[in-house]
């Protein structure tokens, strides 16, 4: 896996997995940072794909963080997404690597709102996609049933489901296959303890390393 990511240049986006110190902005990042790689990541708690178009407010914080250094957390009313475009401009990354999955679950609707979920995915990829970038979409994961969420192991397979036909042409990672459901806790159903965050980010390491985005780079 080492020889797989060492040298390359990631940029990770997400969603509130990405936008608290601890979760996957620092442990996906310690991985690709530990086998070699380059990464700079920035998450938005609560935002939709289309959201990282342009930047809009983001009520519940936002996150960056470069390389191995700290998590700088924006928590304050005047904080923004950013485009995607301006970050692939100020990254320069081989990979862009997208987490955004429980944010457009509709978990506390009756049905999953599928095409909404589908025009945010496609705004996003097609910017992605002119900037001639391979990209890595991560699935959702299982967390557990209930909390204020209202996640259901159900709905987290049809979204996940979904959005591996919907990510094209982003090589698509899904979570749910590297544990069972349950197997990695949470502390309000969607987010993940401590212990949980590190599970899904080694496992989501050595992933992101096996997707043929990343094998086409690294066999060039």
């Amino acid at each position: 896996m080492q020889n797989l990511l060492a040298g390359l240049a990631f940029l990770m986006i997400g969603d509130s997995h990405f936008a608290t110190k601890n979760y996957l902005i620092t442990t996906l990042q310690d991985g690709l940072v530990k086998a070699g790689a380059r990464s700079e990541a920035f998450g938005a708690c609560g935002m939709p794909a289309g959201a990282w178009v342009a930047p809009r407010p983001v009520p519940c914080g936002t996150a960056q963080r470069v390389g191995a250094g700290p998590v700088q957390e924006d928590r304050s009313p005047k904080a923004v997404s950013w485009s995607i475009d301006a970050l692939i401009d100020r990254t320069k990354p081989d990979v862009v690597v997208i987490g955004i999955g429980d944010t457009m679950g509709g978990y506390n609707q009756r049905e999953m709102p599928r095409p909404w979920i589908r025009e945010n995915v496609e705004e996003l990829t097609a910017r992605v996609a002119a900037h001639h970038l391979p990209c890595v979409w991560i699935g959702p994961g299982w967390g557990t049933e209930g909390g204020p969420y209202f996640k259901t192991y159900a709905r987290a397979k049809e979204l996940s489901d979904f959005l591996a036909t919907a990510v094209a042409p982003c090589s698509y990672v899904d979570s749910l296959a590297l544990s069972k459901p349950g197997e990695w806790p949470t502390f309000d159903g969607q987010h993940y303890t401590a212990v949980g965050y590190q599970k899904w980010g080694a496992a989501l390491t050595q992933a992101i390393a096996q997707t043929p985005a990343v094998q086409g780079l690294a066999h060039r």
